[in-house]
C-alpha cells in the first residue's frame, strides 16, 4: 500500500518541478522579493507622487490613514484609507491634518507607502 502512494507523490513532485513558471505563479512572485529596499524606486519625478492629508496615525500598528487623491500607479480613485509604511520613522514626522505627497505600492499584498514627505 505504501509503495503506490510514494510513487504517486514522486510523480507529482517531478511534474511540479518541470512545470513552466509564469509571472502569476506564487513561486515566481515571492522568490523575486529579495531585499525590498533595493526594489523600491524613489527616483521618479515629483509629478508621480500622489497627494493626501493625514487623518490618523497608528504608531503601534505602523499604519497611517490618508485622505488621498488618485493613486495612478495603483489605478485607485480618491478615498480615505489606511496604509502600511515602509519606514516607521515617518509616523513621528507627521501629525493629523498635515498635507503630504507620497508614493504607494502593493508589497506582499498590503498597500504600503514607499515614500512620504510634506506636500510641496
Amino acid at each position: 500500500m505504501k509503495t503506490p502512494l510514494l510513487a504517486v507523490a514522486a510523480a507529482a513532485a517531478t511534474l511540479l518541478a518541470a512545470a513552466p513558471l509564469s509571472a502569476a505563479d506564487p513561486r515566481v512572485a515571492h522568490s523575486s522579493h529579495g531585499d525590498l529596499s533595493q526594489e523600491i524606486d524613489r527616483s521618479g519625478p515629483v509629478a508621480d507622487l500622489s497627494s493626501g492629508e493625514v487623518r490618523k496615525i497608528d504608531r503601534d500598528q505602523r499604519k497611517i490613514t490618508l485622505r488621498h487623491g488618485e493613486i495612478k500607479n495603483l489605478e485607485m480613485p480618491p478615498m480615505t484609507m489606511v496604509f502600511q509604511v515602509a519606514d516607521p520613522a515617518w509616523l513621528e514626522q507627521f501629525k493629523v491634518g498635515d498635507k503630504v505627497a507620497f508614493r504607494a505600492a502593493s508589497i506582499n499584498g498590503a498597500i504600503t507607502l514607499t515614500e512620504l514627505k510634506p506636500a510641496p
